[in-house]
């Protein structure tokens, strides 16, 4: 009996171990599995790394601040997938701080080469090619979009990306000049005369185009020569983008603008200045007449443009300008702009 007793204690020893030696050989297996399923992931996430919506830049040239912080940001609320960023180019030295600015979105957002720009003359132009130059350096941004400080959004952020990025192809305003006291002979042969062209500064370029105006070495220094307030900037933009790339560009801007031709004392600049939009001006009914919108004509070349997105019929415009302060506040808070919720279409 004594015997057989210990036999029976020595084989529940042994089981006791064999079980202990099975669930210890089970751990390392698993732990083993686990550090190779993620040493894969790692692979796989450094191979091809995390999918990434790509991005509108938003190029703000101001003269200071932004007087229209409040309502952009209302506008940028209104993205959770992080599809856009913003450069701000103001006066040199200007900063984007809590002092200057109510909106996080701004903070800290100016670029620190900005230069000073005079109306009429080629810095503008090179204010446009800084800005391209820093949203560049990010490889998301797909869309660049130049916008003033006087400019607010028709649309809510949802509808806006979708209008923008639903095209490969730059919008770029472009018609033939009327006047031909504005070409300087001088830009010949560079810049022939029968390439002339006039448009708004206005622009909205894809990544191949903005790199293209960024590298341009042969057309801006023709306007830093020649461009002393008889040539305009707005003359230049389409002109490194011309050759061979016009399938690429959708000629029109998305920025309306109400030219007044009678407001200027001066005759020689009668014309030149969009209409300001002032508190009194600020109205559903004038919103909804600029959404309205769905043809351009171009007087100059006998065209009419008629806007599309996506191939269907629509809107041709998704910003506006020129609005002071106290009129882009008071849309705001009629909710006449619709900068805010889901896009629907025509929000």
């Amino acid at each position: 009996m004594k015997r057989r007793s210990s036999l029976q204690k020595f084989h529940h020893r042994w089981r006791r171990k064999f079980f202990a030696l099975l669930l210890f050989l089970f751990c390392i297996a698993t732990f083993l599995l686990m550090e190779a399923e993620h040493s894969r992931i790692n692979l796989l996430t450094f191979i091809s790394p995390p999918l990434r919506n790509p991005k509108i830049a938003f190029l703000f040239i101001a003269r200071n601040r932004i007087p229209l912080d409040m309502v952009w940001d209302v506008f940028f609320q209104g993205d959770a997938e992080n599809r856009f960023s913003i450069y701000v180019h103001s006066r040199p030295g200007f900063l984007l701080n809590t002092a200057t600015t109510r909106s996080t979105f701004f903070l800290n957002r100016q670029i620190n080469d900005s230069i000073q720009v005079e109306w009429g003359e080629a810095s503008m132009i090179q204010a446009e090619r800084i800005l391209l130059q820093h949203a560049l350096v990010d490889p998301f941004n797909e869309r660049f979009l130049f916008l003033s400080d006087s400019c607010i959004p028709l649309y809510n952020f949802s509808y806006t990306y979708d209008y923008i990025m639903s095209t490969s192809t730059s919008f770029v305003d472009s018609f033939a000049d009327s006047k031909e006291s504005r070409y300087n002979p001088r830009m010949h042969p560079v810049i022939h005369v029968d390439n002339w062209r006039k448009g708004s500064q206005w622009v909205i370029l894809t990544r191949k185009h903005a790199g293209i105006v960024v590298e341009d070495k042969t057309i801006f220094p023709t306007f830093q020569l020649h461009c002393k307030r008889k040539s305009l900037p707005e003359f230049w933009r389409d002109r490194p983008l011309q050759k061979s790339l016009n399938e690429e560009i959708t000629r029109r801007s998305l920025t309306h603008s109400s030219w007044d031709i009678s407001s200027s004392r001066d005759n020689e600049r009668r014309g030149w200045h969009p209409a300001t939009y002032k508190f009194g001006d600020a109205t559903p009914t004038l919103i909804q007449s600029i959404k309205g919108i769905d043809n351009i004509y171009f007087e100059t070349e006998y065209r009419r443009e008629w806007c599309t997105s996506k191939g269907k019929p629509s809107q041709c415009f998704l910003f506006a300008r020129k609005f002071t302060r106290p009129a882009a506040l008071r849309l705001l808070n009629m909710s006449a702009l619709g900068v805010s919720g889901k896009a629907t279409g025509a929000a």
